[in-house]
């Protein structure tokens, strides 16, 4: 028998592994696109995540105008990085409500008394229900409701200044 042919299962183990290392290196697109987009926010309604705030609910986000959805936490660090840019949005003029993620109210209370506070409505989801209903995987992410409740846009992960355009051209395309 020829010599060669014991390679050819190594040369096939090769390219297939090689084939799923440019995959992963250099993946066909950078943006993950939610399946929630275009889609009406669950219902739910959440306790006040802080006494100084009222608790969030489905019916607020369907209100009339665009505003934004933010889901973060006070023990997620991406969440401080965006604290500048919801400010710079919540001095805009731009509507926030957030739900805080399986977290403590003086936590939260910390939180935003170091970092600023944008939100009009804060709700606490302290099992990730309403966090994993909206198709949010993790913290910080920023949903971008239309008037009627709808889901235009997703954010995943801190908003950066570079963002912060994008996102007012999705609540303006969301009016």
């Amino acid at each position: 028998m020829k010599r060669w042919v014991i390679w050819v299962p190594l040369a096939v183990f090769t390219l297939f592994l090689g084939v799923a290392m440019s995959g992963l290196i250099a993946p066909s697109s950078p943006v993950i696109e939610s399946q929630m987009v275009g889609e009406p926010l669950p219902q739910f309604a959440l306790p006040p995540a802080i006494p100084a705030k009222p608790g969030l609910a489905r019916a607020d986000l369907a209100a009339g105008e665009p505003r934004l959805l933010n889901v973060f936490a006070s023990w997620c660090v991406p969440c401080i990085a965006e604290a500048p840019q919801l400010m710079q949005l919540q001095r805009a003029g731009v509507p926030i409500e957030a739900i805080a993620i399986r977290d403590r109210p003086e936590d939260v209370a910390a939180f935003l008394e170091r970092w600023g506070d944008p939100y009009e409505k804060i709700g606490a989801d302290m099992d990730s229900a309403v966090q994993l209903a909206l198709g949010s995987s993790g913290v910080p992410e920023t949903f971008v409701i239309d008037g009627q409740g709808v889901i235009r846009h997703q954010h995943i992960g801190e908003i950066r200044p570079e963002d912060v355009p994008a996102i007012l051209a999705a609540l303006e395309a969301a009016r």
